[in-house]
């Protein structure tokens, strides 16, 4: 939404009462929301859309209300007391510096830094990772409010040149330039509408990128994707003289992308859909030819470039591996026969790299990293030991490179990046922040809760180490389970503050996401995707059985994916938690295809258009259908942005709503609206301070208890 006026007539409805939310007499007063009467009929099923309205999130009608939310969300945050004590002494923990693993191009230098409270961090040069650096790109700069953000940098490999994306206010729609290194100034290329991709120089002659047609609809930020197409922009012309190199007119539900092998010889063309992608490839000649086809689309299988040597390509595939292995193939054989080199293991092969003569292999083992090496014949080759159970460890350089850096980070180990030895392979540490923590008081335990189906779920819980197993410890149970995406022990200052407080935090790792292979993925999606739902509830329980925590000293937590994940928790068991922040979910199954970038999640969730099976189970779980009337909800802060254009925001103006409408108990439904941010990447710092002032402020209220402060 690109509006948020405030609006007197609904304001002063507004009514708070800042006490307890335990009795009927506290309950809240929310801001109109007529009931509408939209009724669409699936195979038969007539199923109601009382909010349709709000999915038009510029009209008049839905301003008002949203801002009339924002109004009563802002009057009770304001009210608790402790926020502001929470809101400094959380400025005062992230007040530190921060920096990126560094990385070469050409003959320099570069890293991230912030200084601690910067809204954005700043790209630093250097001649040498030891050497003193200065500021080459600083994004504070481009907006007086800090929400443009970098979201991407590509260097030719003589480093003479860097393509750079920015992103406005938290939008997925990325403006990409070109900026001497020499100069450290910008030339003239700029490329507009560009989205989910990188840049793939070509040489020094220009880059692959690609984007869709410019939006012609008023609303720019939430306009439903079209046909992403693929172009070639040779530095020095204008955008309009871009070569179109492919369009998906087709397969409008595929994704674009390219890479070049570091030597330049070989130029790699990948169309994706669901978890696979094809592969193609042509040598970087000019006028350019047209793409080979090597491997063609298969939505399960995936293919990553490793390296080369000459015509024999590397790659990291799940092709006859589902948890991953190391495989080669040669340009030269029209076969592309594909030949096993490092095979899969009992653990998912999350990533690898290829320095030297040498595969950096990292792996997850219970959801936690093992980082192995294997030489050029996929014998072991010893390991990067690492300083404990975490995530990270994987070194990445250049081929030709001798130095090498990694970054590793657990829940109490606030991420430090090390500098690696390739030949004596010994890791030595190049920076080590400095936080008020101090994680000796802490402790991390690996529990296995049982899902529904006797499943086991591992689950990660951090708490002081004299914690007391009586169920009184605060606890936020956070989950994602989906999209093959990998979760595991890693270091956040809000969590860190979490404990500071006194309370404990649990990382459960749910089916739907890779932590454990293809089949693990398997097990979380389409029609098993209440597997997903089950796992959490059970890991709920286990943490209520243990007497870790309670039920009313118990909050879900989750974003996106996460955020559908805490929504039908929420609905399926509202007694079992004592509070539920949703952010930024899909939640509303049914519809979210018809917007923004969710035809891309039609292979992780299914289509209630696509037939009556597909219908049945998304109805059966959407959190947006199956909240009833009459039923007690737990305490609500249901977490959105203006600007989110890969989840539509109003799928938690809709779920706010309903929950508003069917809640039956005194407990608060609020709506927090961010302005000028999107789905979460690349928000400035000050927002991220007071979106955990005010996370944990609803918490301490309805969780009942009294911080360390």
């Amino acid at each position: 939404m690109r509006t948020m006026r405030a609006f007197a007539a609904l304001a002063g409805v507004l009514a708070l009462v800042a006490a307890s939310p335990a009795s009927d007499a506290n309950r809240l007063a929310y801001p109109p929301a007529p009931r509408g009467t939209v009724t669409d009929d699936y195979f038969g099923t007539a199923v109601a859309d009382p909010y349709r309205w709000l999915e038009d999130v510029d009209s008049t009608q839905t301003v008002a209300w949203v801002t009339a939310e924002g109004g009563l969300t802002r009057q009770y945050l304001d009210a608790i007391p402790q926020r502001s004590a929470i809101k400094t002494a959380y400025a005062k923990l992230i007040n530190y510096e921060r920096l990126s693993a560094p990385f070469r191009a050409g003959s320099h230098w570069f890293w991230q830094r912030n200084s601690g409270l910067q809204n954005q961090s700043v790209l630093y040069m250097a001649d040498s990772p030891s050497s003193s650096a200065r500021v080459f790109l600083d994004p504070n700069t481009l907006s007086a409010d800090g929400t443009i953000a970098l979201a991407g940098t590509s260097f030719t490999t003589d480093g003479k040149y860097m393509a750079y994306g920015t992103q406005a206010s938290g939008s997925d729609w990325t403006t990409w330039h070109v900026r001497s290194v020499a100069s450290g100034r910008d030339i003239s290329d700029v490329i507009q509408w560009s989205k989910y991709s990188g840049a793939t120089w070509v040489g020094d002659r220009g880059f692959y990128y690609t984007g869709y047609d410019k939006p012609t609809a008023s609303n720019t930020t939430l306009v439903a994707l079209g046909v992403e197409k693929l172009w070639f922009h040779v530095l020095g012309t204008p955008q309009s003289a871009d070569r179109l190199i492919y369009a998906s007119s087709a397969h409008p539900d595929e994704f674009l992308g390219t890479e070049i092998t570091e030597d330049e010889r070989f130029v790699f063309f990948e169309r994706a859909k669901g978890f696979g992608n094809s592969l193609a490839w042509r040598r970087p000649t000019d006028p350019p030819a047209a793409f080979k086809p090597i491997y063609d689309l298969d939505p399960n299988v995936s293919f990553g470039i490793l390296g080369n040597d000459n015509t024999r390509i590397y790659v990291l595939t799940n092709k006859d591996a589902p948890r991953f292995r190391i495989a080669w193939f040669d340009l030269a054989d029209p076969a592309h026969t594909l030949h096993g080199l490092v095979p899969q293991t009992a653990d998912k092969l999350e990533n690898a790299s290829l320095i030297g003569d040498k595969f950096y292999l990292q792996y997850l083992h219970d959801a936690h990293a093992l980082v192995a090496v294997a030489d050029m014949h996929g014998r072991s080759a010893g390991s990067v030991e690492l300083p404990g159970i975490g995530s990270g460890g994987l070194p990445t350089a250049r081929r030709t490179d001798r130095t090498a850096f990694y970054g590793f980070t657990s829940f109490t180990y606030p991420t430090t990046i090390y500098q690696y030895d390739t030949r004596s392979q010994t890791s030595t540490i190049w920076a080590k922040p400095k936080i008020a923590f101090d994680p000796s008081h802490y402790t991390t335990d690996l529990i296995f809760a049982t899902s529904k189906d006797g499943t086991k779920v591992p689950v990660f819980v951090t708490h002081r180490s004299d914690m007391v197993y009586d169920g009184s410890t605060p606890t936020i149970l956070y989950g994602y389970g989906g999209f093959d995406i990998s979760l595991g022990p890693v270091f956040s200052s809000s969590t860190a503050m979490w404990l500071q407080m006194g309370g404990a935090y649990a990382l459960a790792i749910l089916r739907g996401g890779g932590e454990y292979g293809e089949a693990w993925h398997d097990a979380g999606r389409l029609g098993q995707k209440q597997h997903v739902f089950d796992d959490f509830i059970g890991a709920a329980q286990m943490l209520i059985d243990k007497k870790v925590t309670s039920t009313p000293r118990l909050a879900i937590n989750g974003g996106s994916n996460g955020g559908l994940l805490v929504g039908a928790c929420e609905v399926q068991r509202p007694d079992l938690f004592g509070a539920a922040i949703p952010e930024v979910g899909v939640l509303d199954m049914l519809r979210y295809q018809k917007f923004t970038v969710g035809k891309a999640w039609v292979p992780e969730y299914g289509a209630s258009d696509a037939s009556k099976e597909q219908f049945d189970w998304l109805y059966a779980y959407s959190p947006d259908h199956n909240v009833k009337q009459g039923t007690v909800y737990p305490p609500t802060l249901i977490m959105t942005s203006d600007h989110d254009d890969r989840v539509y925001p109003a799928h938690s103006f809709k779920f706010a709503a309903l929950l508003q409408w069917a809640q039956a108990g005194p407990a608060p439904i609020l709506l927090r609206v961010e302005s000028k941010a999107g789905h979460g990447a690349g928000r400035p710092t000050d927002k991220i301070i007071d979106e955990v002032a005010d996370r944990y402020a609803f918490l301490i209220k309805n969780l009942n208890f009294l911080p360390n402060l």
